[in-house]
């Protein structure tokens, strides 16, 4: 798998280990489960940590302790599973969460955009996914309906705003 980190196709120094796996000594990425059993292990280590969630794992076990969690994997096991986009939504709105947050499981180049959308920054993508194909999907759309993670501005605030601006020139 490859992996794309704000838009650039970077090495991942994590390794995602099974519960019963000895930790590596860098970076590592634990189930939810594991942490939960081994938090404060966790919390103490001398290199970044990692938690992925299953697609039916909500992101509030861990929400008192995302200052001690370096990423936070949210899995897309089928592409009809789309809870994650509302976990990642969470994170950052909810929670506040400021560290990666990474698709892993079924990404799929059609979702690359809403799920920067919804807050994620890194996404593991298929090895036959490259630069053109990431720029080609994730700039397929230029204007938004619905508001979401990223900012940026719904068709609807546009119009709103152009109508304002045409308003205040019609009566200048």
């Amino acid at each position: 798998m490859k992996l794309i980190r704000n838009g650039e196709f970077v090495e991942d120094n994590f390794t995602t280990v099974g519960d019963e796996d000895a930790l590596p000594e860098g970076p590592a990425i634990v189930s939810l489960e594991r942490w939960q059993a081994e938090r404060e292990t966790l919390r103490a280590r001398n290199a970044p940590i990692g938690v992925k969630l299953q697609s039916g794992q909500e992101p509030s076990p861990i929400a008192e302790d995302l200052d001690h969690i370096d990423v936070v994997a949210l899995e897309f096991p089928v592409y009809r599973n789309g809870r994650a986009y509302s976990y990642a939504r969470l994170l950052r709105e909810r929670y506040g969460y400021k560290g990666e947050v990474r698709a892993v499981g079924n990404v799929l180049r059609d979702q690359f955009q809403f799920m920067i959308r919804c807050g994620f920054d890194a996404l593991e993508v298929a090895d036959n996914i490259t630069p053109e194909i990431w720029a080609e999907n994730v700039g397929s759309f230029s204007l938004f309906y619905q508001p979401a993670a990223d900012g940026k501005e719904t068709v609807l605030s546009l119009r709103q705003r152009l109508a304002t601006r045409a308003r205040e020139k019609a009566t200048a």
